[in-house]
């Protein structure tokens, strides 16, 4: 576990997640067995619109079960949230330099369905470690564990209520930057959509 980088299974995460991964050499380990957290960038995103940061929520099965793991939390289709998520996302980047040379890897992530939330997003993790040329194993924790002394623990550091990980981040070129200005630490699929290729020299 010494020189991993403990990260939550988060649902096309933000810049700093990637951030991260990209300072830290060592493996990256999902963590299966946290409970799951509302509100948080397990089940959520945000994308930059012509009318601003849009958050995209992915709806999950409530149970009664207050505490559930993350390894056990089921997506719920009531709701063809795919459909609306998967058009929000070409509304707002269909214009974007690199959105048609990513799209049909993105695109079957909104049209099959995954029962779990933990393989949903970890696939997509995969995918985007691809896109941005990082190459890192992944692992996953056998059991829950509330600290992990020796190794890089962002569980909870990589939230949307708290602050960023990027130092004063740099601004890259957005799609709607002169009418909503630059928009820090979004989905991370805003800065593969608008830098393509040079995605990993921007982390």
């Amino acid at each position: 576990m010494s020189n991993s980088i403990i990260l939550s299974a988060s649902y096309l995460p933000p810049i700093s997640y990637f951030h991260a991964i990209s300072k830290n050499e060592g493996d990256i380990v999902l963590d299966k067995y946290e409970h799951f957290p509302k509100q948080t960038y397990r089940n959520r995103t945000r994308i930059a619109t012509a009318n601003g940061v849009l958050d995209l929520i992915v709806p999950i099965q409530h149970g009664r079960q207050e505490r559930i793991a993350m390894k056990d939390v089921k997506i719920n289709y009531d709701h063809d949230w795919q459909r609306l998520h998967w058009l929000s996302i070409q509304t707002a980047y269909r214009s974007s330099p690199y959105f048609e040379f990513y799209e049909d890897e993105f695109r079957p992530f909104y049209e099959n369905k995954y029962e779990l939330l933990f393989d949903f997003n970890e696939m997509q993790l995969q995918l985007i470690l691809k896109c941005l040329k990082l190459k890192r194993t992944i692992a996953y924790t056998e059991k829950f564990e509330k600290e992990y002394p020796e190794a890089l623990d962002l569980r909870h550091v990589i939230h949307p209520k708290k602050e960023s990980l990027l130092p004063s981040p740099k601004p890259y070129y957005q799609l709607f930057e002169e009418r909503n200005g630059f928009l820090p630490d979004l989905s991370v699929l805003d800065l593969i959509f608008n830098q393509g290729p040079q995605s990993k020299n921007y982390l």
